[in-house]
């Protein structure tokens, strides 16, 4: 894989943003650029349309509204928690598939949120206000209680969900208004083998054969939403060569890191990371193992782990490159040269780069604490919901702007909606992530450590892990409801041991989160707000920031790698399935398999374009110049994994579906005429 990042073009030290790099603001959009590149007129009209189609999921993905009657298209992947939460032993879904021939026969997701981006303002002026002449920590906190007014004063005046998004690292803070829908519904989803033809042996790679799309539908008022915008099918398609435009929310993106602040991530914190991946993927294939049951429950699980093992293991070998290092640095230095060379900027700007070092050496020192103690909570579905129960029962006594952010007033009602998700909850599965963190302590500490001997209670891992599951008393969503709404006494008479160790372990965790939040993040927010005005006034402010899981906007053209293509055709999925003798991975569905003869073998199925992704835009919109659907993004290739900190045009390639492909299977495959019909629909506009 190391071979794949030696293509990374030093010229890129140059020019900060060459042609079809960005994931841009839409507030900000590089309206000369596109116009330059492509000849497109980006109005904002258009641009209103594409953000007010827009979807975010919480479970971690895009999507956008594609019917007048509130449909929303997105990836399997991005969909498979809620397949998954929505199958039973009696009805896999994921194995399956799953179509809805009418509006009742579709499943109403137990915990799915849907955001849909309405409104922007620039509340920099004002965060930075409350910031001004205090030391780093002081401001942290500073910030942190003003975002919170900002928000909690923003979600009063507007009915709209708002969260504060830090840009820049910390040079510019924007509040984000959304409409966010609950009611949501699945329409369609094919077969996970369908969805992930060729698994993780061809994950990240292409030519790719997949059906990685689902449906869901927006309900509100128990009426299908009748949205003010969505985008509308294009009946021809892409070319190669044809510009194109995605709309999409990109996770996290460190392109704007120090040289010092890569090496941490090379150094500290990505080894820690792939290491517990390795682990956690090894522990995930042995529980699947033992029993079809247990494979089925865990399978959204392991691929989530999968997909992140790979991705992982991408940008820690462009980091390890020299050459990617030596490209950072170079643009670095060229940045700090100017600085000094003006005595004005050095005295305001030339020991910003120092601060984000001296953060990354503060952080060293509690690092593998913090990531091995958080992540025993994320690691189980019961521990994270009785640690949040623990938590509400102090943060609620707190006035609003002294919570955690996660329990301020403005989001509680969406953090209450998936805290009472009727989400099934797997014992078996929950004993098993409970014995693999419980064992990851002792592996990372020793058994006789005072916490990790306290928590096991002088059990073993697995006996632990097994009694405090099946102790557990707020498995149903009523029982937690209750505790919350019964604070502390309830919570001390239900006599529950996995509370007790949530208790005991919150004082730990808080301490950790002080720590990063004073010694780190505040140093960060003001060493790179620093960097950024040293950056605006060198390069001047149309540059792009860092993804931030928030709208944003990408382009380029349908451009193949060059000796591969542009396009594979559905044809090409059978005949890889031949190659491969049709087994394991490569295996047909059956439905596909009947249904040959019916398909066009020639239709274009997934394609390859130079648009600026990464994690979160799976789900996003392709579409045309004027605005039409031509696909679906669903993953980058090999080449795009360093994009995380690195983006280079001559081989990294976003993947996506082509929309002539999925209704040549969904109308011939499935037989969802319905569907295809409301996605062709002339109401669509």
């Amino acid at each position: 894989m190391r071979n794949a990042f030696l293509s990374i073009l030093l010229a890129s030290v140059a020019s900060h943003a060459p042609a079809d790099e960005g994931m841009w603001l839409l507030s900000k959009p590089p309206v000369a650029a596109i116009k330059s590149a492509y000849g497109v007129d980006v109005a904002p009209e258009w641009l209103d349309r594409m953000q007010k189609s827009a979807v975010r999921f919480s479970t971690g993905g895009s999507g956008s509204l594609v019917s007048a009657e509130g449909l929303v298209m997105t990836n399997h992947h991005v969909g498979s928690d809620m397949i998954s939460k929505l199958s039973t032993p009696e009805r896999d879904f994921m194995k399956n598939g799953f179509l809805a021939r009418t509006r009742a026969d579709e499943l109403k997701c137990p915990d799915l949120v849907l955001d849909i981006l309405w409104e922007i303002e620039d509340v920099t002026a004002k965060v930075e206000a409350a910031a001004k002449g205090l030391d780093p920590a002081a401001a942290g906190a500073a910030r942190r209680r003003v975002i919170g007014e900002l928000e909690a004063a923003s979600k009063q005046a507007t009915g709209l969900k708002s969260e504060v998004v830090t840009l820049f690292q910390g040079g510019q803070y924007h509040l984000y208004r959304y409409r966010t829908y609950t009611d949501v519904r699945l329409v369609f989803a094919p077969e996970e083998q369908a969805a992930f033809f060729g698994g993780d042996t061809d994950n990240f790679e292409f030519p790719r054969f997949n059906l990685d799309c689902c449906f869901f539908r927006i309900y509100d008022q128990g009426k299908p939403l009748r949205p003010e915008h969505h985008l509308s099918w294009s009946p021809a398609g892409a070319a190669e060569g044809q510009p194109v435009f995605v709309f999409g929310h990109p996770g996290r993106t460190r392109r704007l890191f120090t040289h010092d602040h890569l090496r941490f991530l090379r150094d500290a914190e990505m080894p820690l990371r792939m290491q517990n991946l390795w682990r956690s993927e090894i522990k995930a294939q042995s529980f699947a193992g033992r029993s079809p049951e247990n494979a089925r429950v865990v399978r959204d699980d392991l691929m989530g782990i999968a997909n992140s093992r790979k991705a992982s293991t991408g940008l820690l070998a462009g980091l390890q490159d020299p050459r990617l290092m030596a490209s950072k640095m170079a643009a670095e230095d060229a940045l700090r040269a100017k600085v000094a060379a003006d005595p004005a900027m050095a005295a305001k700007w030339s020991d910003a780069w120092g601060r984000v070092a001296t953060a990354q050496q503060a952080h060293k020192a509690f690092l593998h604490e913090r990531q091995v103690f958080d992540g025993l909570v994320r690691g189980s579905t019961l521990l994270s919901q009785a640690m949040h129960v623990v938590r509400l029962a102090d943060e609620l006594k707190k006035p609003d702007a002294e919570r955690l952010r996660e329990y301020k007033q403005a989001g509680l009602e969406q953090f209450y909606f998936r805290l009472y998700s009727p989400e099934p909850i797997h014992d078996e599965l929950e004993i098993h992530a409970l014995t693999v963190q419980l064992s990851r302590l002792c592996e990372e500490f020793g058994a006789e450590h005072e916490t990790v001997a306290a928590l096991l209670a002088g059990k073993s891992p697995a006996d632990r892990a097994a009694e405090l599951v099946k102790a557990c008393t707020f498995k149903d969503p009523a029982a937690r409801k209750a505790l919350v709404e019964g604070g502390t006494p309830a919570i001390k008479a239900a006599n529950d041991p996995l509370l007790a160790m949530a208790a005991s372990l919150d004082p730990l965790l808080r301490r950790l989160r002080s720590q990063y939040e004073d010694q780190v993040e505040s140093v960060e927010r003001s060493a790179y707000a620093a960097i950024a005005a040293a950056r605006f006034a060198v390069d001047g402010d149309a540059v792009y920031p860092d993804a931030t899981f928030t709208l944003r906007l990408s382009y380029g053209a349908i451009k193949p790698v060059p000796g591969e293509p542009a396009f594979t055709d559905l044809g090409g999925m059978f005949a890889k399935a031949v190659e491969r003798g049709n087994e394991g991975e490569f295996r047909l569905p059956a439905a596909w398999a009947a249904a040959r003869e019916k398909l066009d073998l020639k239709t274009p199925f997934n394609f390859v374009c130079t648009a600026d992704i990464i994690g979160g835009n799976s789900g996003s919109p392709v579409v045309n110049a004027k605005g039409e659907v031509v696909g679906l993004i669903f993953d980058g290739n090999i080449h795009s994994l360093v994009g995380d900190v690195v983006y280079d045009q001559t081989k990294a390639r976003a993947v996506a579906v082509d929309s002539r492909g999925m209704i040549e299977a969904i109308d011939k495959i499935y037989g969802a005429s319905e569907l295809v019909s409301e996605l062709r629909s002339k109401l669509a506009r």
